[in-house]
């Protein structure tokens, strides 16, 4: 007798052997013990689903010599003739071969006969999507009243190709493709009861490589048992399948954990002396760093799929969350620039550089050893260090008291040679700023650097001398540096910082403005550079102003005051209004001109405003009208809008906005301050807490 693949001979012979589609099987069999069938069955999915098992196992189900059941005794002519694919009543028509309308017609020409054998006539058209136009217009009656002895069921791995007459008549099932667990699940028994031996790390890949399909797991195992004289290996599998040993991986996520930029690449060397499929590895990268990423959230759910769940849940404990994603981003990502890089082992190279470089603990030393920089990981992150700003002294240059002027001789017998001006100053070596990756131990550093050198505050300094400005023509001698400490402080240009030692020491040296020009004195600024000058800038927080009318929402203290609270159902005072606000669907300068605005009165349907720091030019017709109908829009009712004033000593939405931003701020302050974690974190390692990183997000 010939062999008999396994894909044909663990083809299931009724539901109860069916492996998944358990949504379909359940279905079926419920119409078939409660004779609800349907004329027309509509089978959709990839292939080797079980479209065309499904099938036969119906038509077996509807004329097994025991009645229709959907248990067929599998003993019957009927079932045996079906099973071997000689049933007489069961007419399989390949829709790819015939697609013609006349194909069709000769086909529905018998419909209307009894069946010959059993007591259904079934039609099991296959790759329906195939049929022209023309066929499906013959087909479409038929296919909506058959006779009562007939049955139709279609298959098709497209059903979007269909017209939408042939689905309304139809009863569609989905069938869905088959996981790896139930494909490794249904591998284990066949082999089993097959006495063939196995690895199970093989089969996950057996299961891997049939992407969803049973049959071509099936197919695939015959191979794989052809390839292994009998038995079914892992190295083998991998060898047939072209891909790369799974220790190769192993061995790239170790190299990582410990980086170790030289074994990594000694690593791809030997990769590539196999002729690797370099994006296969990548992929296999993604998946085992998806699978240690599983074991940071659940490590009861990593499954034993390579025979390596220890390993990898050892290894995931060697890195933070934050390096798996990483990882698997930089890994998923890379698939997609590989066909651009000049060779494949280049873009594998570069792919695995990035995920070295842009490790969070910093760059690696050859022998893999970390830098004195790295950070070890930890399975808690540390407190945020305070940020520690050093402030680089502004250079000063001593004082060199001016020469004397000589008095102009009434002659001129020679012109006096030019002097030489006097080399500035070098400028001092900008300080390294180091790299914020390298600083993580200690807390980052922010170098500040200054902004006015010493050469130019001589520049901007200089003041000519009466002498040059009488003679013109005669050149004035060279500009000597001036200390910091005794620049004036109208003489820095707009555009440059103020020095420290400036603000501080001439502060009673500055020419009065409003005193005539002397010649003892600094020179002016002229009036069209006032407006230049810029006004300090204070560092202060800003305070929320004192509500005066306005009470502010009452919370817990475990809680945030929501910045948003629950809109009033009616608009009569002050307070319903600033809660009111929030609500209103305003934009832009229409909301600006409502948000300084306070409800006075409201006499029936006219509201009374006052408008603060808005002026009156800003106030147009049409921002007012918009306003209006916000209101009218929010509270359902027609009302009127009349401003009465432009000041108000009653509080506006923007005063209580502020407010109340200040106390969810404090809000938020106080809870990040009373919690356990943070408050272990500064008992056990020093931590300060930095509040300008608090935000309440709620």
């Amino acid at each position: 007798m010939s062999y008999q693949v396994l894909a044909r001979k663990w083809r299931p012979k009724n539901f109860h052997e069916l492996v998944g589609q358990d949504h379909v099987r359940k279905a079926l069999v419920s119409a078939l013990d409660n004779d609800r069938l349907h004329h027309a069955y509509l089978f959709t999915g990839t292939r080797g689903v079980g479209k065309t098992t499904i099938a036969r196992i119906i038509a077996k189900c509807l004329n097994c010599e025991t009645g229709v059941t959907s248990r067929p005794c599998g003993e019957c002519s009927s079932c045996r003739e079906i099973d071997e694919g000689r049933f007489v009543d069961l007419i399989e028509v390949d829709a790819a071969s015939r697609t013609k309308v006349e194909d069709t017609r000769e086909l529905l020409d018998n419909v209307q006969y009894a069946p010959s054998r059993g007591r259904y006539k079934v039609y099991l058209i296959d790759e329906v999507h195939m049929l022209s136009t023309h066929s499906f217009n013959a087909l479409l009656k038929t296919l909506e009243e058959p006779p009562p002895h007939v049955k139709f069921l279609l298959a098709t791995t497209d059903p979007q190709k269909l017209p939408v007459t042939v689905l309304s008549r139809c009863l569609q099932f989905n069938l869905k493709n088959m996981p790896p667990e139930r494909v490794v699940e249904h591998l284990s028994h066949v082999l089993t009861e097959e006495h063939i031996a196995f690895d199970d790390a093989a089969l996950w890949q057996l299961g891997r490589a049939a992407d969803g399909s049973m049959r071509d797991a099936l197919s695939l195992t015959d191979q794989a048992i052809a390839y292994g004289e009998g038995t079914i290996t892992a190295s083998q599998v991998s060898e047939m399948l072209g891909l790369v040993d799974h220790r190769h991986v192993a061995a790239l996520i170790e190299h990582l954990i410990n980086r170790d930029a030289k074994a990594l690449l000694n690593e791809v060397g030997q990769l590539s002396e196999q002729a690797a499929d370099f994006e296969t590895i990548l992929s296999d990268m993604a998946m085992y760093m998806h699978r240690m990423a599983i074991a940071h959230v659940l490590p009861d759910a990593v499954d034993n799929a390579q025979g390596d769940r220890e390993q990898v849940l050892a290894q995931a404990a060697r890195l933070t969350a934050e390096d798996v994603q990483l990882y698997y981003q930089i890994a998923i990502k890379s698939q997609e620039d590989l066909p651009l890089a000049p060779d494949a082992r280049t873009g594998f190279e570069m792919a695995l550089i990035r995920m070295v470089a842009f490790a969070p603990q910093g760059v690696p030393s050859e022998g893999g050893n970390p830098l004195p920089s790295q950070a070890a990981p930890m399975a808690h992150s540390e407190a945020k260090k305070k940020i520690i700003t050093e402030q680089v002294p502004v250079p000063t240059v001593a004082p060199i008291a001016p020469e004397p002027v000589a008095p102009k001789p009434d002659y001129n017998p020679e012109p006096e040679p030019e002097p030489e001006p006097e080399p500035e100053p070098e400028p001092q070596a900008a300080p390294t700023v180091q790299s914020a990756r390298a600083s993580l131990g200690s807390g980052l550093r922010t170098v500040k650097f200054p902004s006015v050198t010493a050469g130019k505050i001589a520049s901007a300094s200089s003041v000519p001398s009466p002498e040059s400005l009488a003679h013109p023509s005669k050149p004035a001698p060279a500009p000597a540096p001036i200390a910091a400490s005794a620049l004036p402080v109208t003489d820095i240009p707009p555009w440059e910082e103020l020095p420290a030692s400036a603000g501080q020491s001439n502060l009673n040296d500055q020419p009065r403005y409003d005193q005539p020009y002397d010649d003892e004195r600094t020179p002016p600024i002229a009036d069209e550079y006032q407006g230049m000058m810029p006004e300090p800038v204070s560092h202060e927080p800003r305070q929320a102003p004192t509500l005066r009318d306005a009470t502010l929402p009452e919370s817990t203290e475990s809680e945030i005051t929501p910045l948003v609270g629950p809109c009033p159902s009616q608009l009569t005072c002050n307070q319903e209004w600033l809660e009111a606000f929030a609500h209103l669907p305003l934009r832009g300068l229409d909301r600006s001109l409502a948000k300084n605005a306070a409800l006075i009165t409201r006499e029936q349907n006219l509201l009374k405003f006052a408008l603060k720091a808005v002026t009156e030019n800003f106030l147009t017709p049409e921002r007012q009208e918009n306003w209006l109908k916000s209101i009218q829009v929010l509270f359902g009712a027609e009302l009127t809008l009349e401003i009465i004033a432009f000041s108000t000593d009653l509080d506006t939405p923007e005063d209580y906005e502020i407010a109340l931003k200040q106390r969810r701020q404090k809000q938020a302050e106080t809870l990040f301050s009373s919690d356990p974690v943070i408050q272990e974190l500064q008992r056990q390692f020093g931590a300060e807490i930095d509040k300008d990183s608090i935000e309440p997000l709620v």
